[in-house]
């Protein structure tokens, strides 16, 4: 787990909330867990499958609650485990996000992010076959 101490949605700004929401329910959605290997491959992940397009995240990201959180983390567990981290999962992580662009590149029908609720109330595997996510999940 990347840091045990969660983030309660609850205690943040209301956009930065939202996001971290989005994020969580996405987590589900995409079957993936808190680990290095899949915090870098979900967010792959939304930008070819999601309306949390590159351009998206990109405005996010200026959030100034982001850096906090980064900062957080960083303080907690230092840049140096960060990066070691991030470079222990790359040779496994690479040959899987080529694979999953070039299975998600002519996407037409994305998957909710910022507005995910009303999936809330639908079985999961409905979701994920609705947007075609089953052949991306491990």
């Amino acid at each position: 787990m990347l840091n045990p101490h969660l983030t309660s949605p609850d205690t943040q700004p209301p956009e930065f909330a939202k996001i971290l929401r989005a994020h969580d329910a996405g987590h589900v959605i995409y079957g993936c867990d808190t680990g290095m290997y899949d915090e870098l491959k979900i967010l792959p992940l939304f930008w070819w499958t999601s309306e949390c397009t590159f351009q998206q995240f990109r405005k996010m990201r200026n959030t100034p609650a982001v850096d906090v959180m980064y900062d957080d983390m960083i303080r907690e567990k230092g840049v140096l485990w960060l990066y070691g981290e991030v470079f222990k999962v790359l040779p496994r992580l690479i040959p899987k996000l080529i694979s999953l662009w070039a299975r998600t590149r002519d996407r037409t029908q994305r998957v909710p992010f910022l507005e995910y609720e009303p999936l809330l109330d639908r079985p999961l595997l409905d979701i994920r076959q609705e947007f075609e996510l089953l052949p991306l999940i491990d």
